[in-house]
């Protein structure tokens, strides 16, 4: 029999409320080696890497590490067995320096003081020998999303990890950043180490990994050499069907301008210019999109527009109206739909209902309410309809949606903001962590309103997803749009990451043209 550095046999978690996120898994990883991990949102992926570093226990089942049984009682436990995680949100201190990072918790003393020259100097050494070399004295942030990344890699490292869990390492990276990680992760392969690779994006998993495990509905149902599977059939296996994600999209037919951005600019607390005289319009009947990585304004742009931060330089006007001083309650009756990037924080009351998340952005209507009285009666029917719609996995429209998986979670928030009919919707990384059947599901809801006449504006990292469904693209490097297509045929990922990167930039009468 092959021998597996680690081995977890017969895997169940079954939480107090009776909801089984594991049953029977196994899993196992050779030494030197990327396997990939992938399953549909609920498949029970997060759960059995939350038991293999020590986050959560099994209610059942059995670990084995290099031939014997071990058991973890905390993520401190599973490091001191050589076992890392970098999550998709980095746990980086902003404000420290990428060797203030590394050595966080482990410091070298010069008498009773943290020895800075020697944390410079051994994160210099790690970051030598792993070929992920970083500026161990820059202030974290201030460094691009796929230096971070490098650094919690070699936070992990650094603590002797030998299994490293990799989070959907490349949500934020721009296609060559993903190329420079790949290369980077061969060479720890090439060293030893071993890699679990989480991932949606199924050609970034037939690119790295050398094998596949697939969850589906809480089991394990194969492990397969990544040589010997299609992608269209690891897509079949996750969702347990054949399935065609094609979206028919038609010619735009682009109408009034719905949404005007003029001159935006933001200065944030530390007096650093995130926003410099973003203008750009987005009319009916189109999807604008915007591209970039992480980092680069998109988050304040947004955060503007929704009114979660105050506009004092430049203006926002929907249908004509500035929004400047009006509050998110008065924007939404503008027929306004918003998709956040952080379901759990901005888009979900965890500890409601499904039906009474699916109401909360106009409960108080006279559709759902009435002489003072929510009609639950409606309510419920109109939770039931989306929850078949837009095939939300749950035991029912009463559900807490704090207890759905995180595609299903996201599902909730899409048909919340896209059932009413909004003249505008600003979708903010609106497939970020799920599986490949609810991405298709929010495409063609997201296409759908296009083709109605919503003004959609399409914030996305995600690259293949911004070709697929925009119309027109921007890119903001720096906190400016630096490129502008009004014509994405023959645009593609790699050109585009150019942009993204500050690597090219168009002419200021090019980038004039994005104000529509």
């Amino acid at each position: 029999m092959e021998e597996y550095i680690l081995e977890m046999r017969h895997i169940s978690k079954v939480y107090g409320n009776g909801i089984a996120a594991n049953r029977d898994v196994d899993f196992n990883l050779k030494k030197g080696e990327i396997h990939a991990l992938v399953g549909e949102n609920g498949a029970g992926k997060s759960t059995l890497m939350k038991i293999l570093f020590g986050m959560e226990p099994p209610s059942s089942g059995e670990i084995l590490l290099r031939g014997e049984p071990v058991r973890f009682s905390s993520s401190k436990d599973a490091i001191a067995h050589g076992i890392g995680m970098v999550h998709q949100h980095f746990m980086l201190v902003e404000s420290f320096t990428a060797a203030q990072n590394i050595v966080l918790g482990m410091e070298p003393k010069k008498g009773m003081f943290v020895n800075e020259a020697e944390a410079v100097r051994y994160t210099q050494e790690i970051s030598k020998k792993y070929n992920l070399e970083v500026d161990a004295e820059a202030v974290t942030r201030t460094l691009p999303v796929g230096v971070k990344q490098k650094i919690e890699i070699l936070k992990a490292l650094a603590r002797g990890a030998e299994i490293l869990i990799l989070d959907e390492p490349t949500a934020v990276l721009a296609p060559q950043e993903t190329d420079q990680l790949f290369e980077e992760l061969i060479h720890l392969k090439e060293q030893g180490h071993t890699i679990v690779f989480i991932s949606h994006k199924i050609p970034e998993i037939k690119k790295i990994s050398d094998r596949i495990t697939v969850m589906r509905s809480s089991r394990s149902v194969g492990c397969y050499r990544t040589e010997d599977v299609t992608e269209q059939q690891i897509s079949s296996l996750i969702m347990g069907c054949e399935m065609d994600t094609t979206i028919e999209k038609t010619a735009p037919k682009p109408g009034e301008l719905q949404i005007e951005v003029e001159n935006l600019s933001y200065t944030d607390r530390n007096k650093v210019q995130v926003l410099k005289n973003v203008s750009f319009g987005v009319r009916s009947g189109m999807i604008f999109g915007i591209a970039g990585v992480q980092g680069n304004g998109q988050v304040e742009l947004i955060d503007l527009m929704t009114r979660k931060r105050a506009v004092r330089e430049g203006d926002i006007r929907l249908n004509g109206t500035s929004i400047k001083k009006l509050s998110i309650q008065e924007i939404r009756k503008m027929q306004f739909g918003y998709v956040p990037e952080d379901r759990i924080e901005q888009g979900i009351a965890g500890q409601e209902s499904i039906a009474e998340n699916m109401v909360s952005n106009r409960y108080a209507t006279s559709e759902f309410c009435r002489g003072g009285l929510l009609d639950y009666k409606k309510i419920e029917e109109f939770a039931d309809e989306n929850i078949q719609e837009y095939e939300i996995r749950c035991s029912g429209n009463k559900q807490k949606v704090g207890m759905l998986s995180g595609g299903n979670m996201q599902k909730v928030v899409v048909a919340r903001e896209c059932s009413h009919d909004p003249q505008v919707l600003i979708a903010e990384q609106p497939t970020r962590g799920v599986d490949v059947g609810a991405a298709h599901i929010i495409h063609k809801k997201i296409m759908e309103l296009r083709n109605e006449g919503c003004a959609v504006l399409l914030v996305s990292a995600d690259l293949s997803e911004a070709l697929k469904l925009s119309d027109v693209i921007a890119v903001m490097y720096e906190g400016e749009i630096v490129a502008y297509f009004d014509n994405t045929e023959g645009l593609n990922e790699e050109k585009l990451g150019l942009y993204m990167l500050g690597l090219e930039r168009h002419s200021e009468e090019q980038i004039r043209r994005a104000r529509g």
